[in-house]
């Protein structure tokens, strides 16, 4: 199939013909995930190290003995409880075993990462780009004629899919708690999204903040992601406690 190639002004410049055999495969949403974690354990080396009890110097002498001294029972002074000794369960440096994945299956994975981008319109080529992007609005413009993206409409679209209707808060009735569902006030909904978009942000598995809000903006906009999953479940939530809703005032 033909893609035609574009570069940052948003013009199309020429076509590129592709074979079926990489825009038409099936997706393992398995695999991808599997290649993802390859590729994070790779970014990031684990150099973090603490000593353990085998490491600290000095000597493995009972400090006192077993019996008779009216304390706990301890053998050298290298145990994790006590200051100067070893540390129980901590990092071990950059002796951690690292994934290991076979040629194919990258080039698998790459394959039908670009037969999903293709099968949700995602996927654009671009010319060699050798000059660097420094404005905005350069980037914005091209977002504009390419996609018909506007970022405002994005965040907002985000933002909206994002806001919950109901939620749930305890009401103490007789000496027991309830959970009960109420409507959620237009400002409380609003901070509630921008609280739970942040939230979910920030357990995402991108390297910068700024990847991580992006992403997850994206995914909001589109009506799935963490933040939209947490409103799901606030909803779920107050629908099987609306036996209690008499009891809000």
């Amino acid at each position: 199939m033909n893609i035609e190639v574009l570069n940052i002004e948003g013009l199309k410049s020429k076509s590129v013909d592709i074979s079926d055999n990489v825009t038409g495969l099936k997706v393992n949403n398995k695999l991808l995930k599997y290649v993802i974690d390859w590729q994070l354990n790779h970014a990031k080396r684990r150099l973090a190290k603490t000593k353990q009890r085998n490491e600290i110097k000095g000597s493995t002498r009972k400090i006192y003995a077993q019996k008779g001294t009216g304390g706990a029972r301890h053998s050298s002074r290298k145990a994790p409880i006590f200051v100067g000794g070893g540390i129980a369960h901590g990092p071990k440096g950059d002796n951690y075993k690292v994934k290991k994945i076979n040629k194919k299956i990258r080039k698998i994975a790459l394959a039908q990462t670009i037969s999903k981008k293709k099968s949700n319109k995602e996927l654009y080529i671009f010319d060699d780009v050798k000059k660097e992007v420094k404005k905005t609005k350069i980037f914005y413009s091209f977002l504009m004629k390419n996609k018909n993206l506007d970022p405002i409409k994005t965040f907002n679209s985000a933002v909206s899919n994002v806001r919950p209707n109901l939620e749930v808060r305890s009401r103490r009735v007789g000496g027991a708690t309830y959970q009960v569902p109420v409507e959620v006030k237009s400002n409380r909904s609003q901070a509630l999204a921008l609280r739970w978009i942040l939230s979910a942000s920030r357990k995402r598995k991108n390297k910068s903040m700024s990847e991580k809000l992006f992403f997850e903006l994206m995914d909001a906009s589109q009506n799935k992601g963490s933040a939209v999953k947490k409103r799901e479940d606030t909803h779920k939530m107050a629908e099987s406690n609306k036996a209690f809703a008499h009891f809000r005032w």
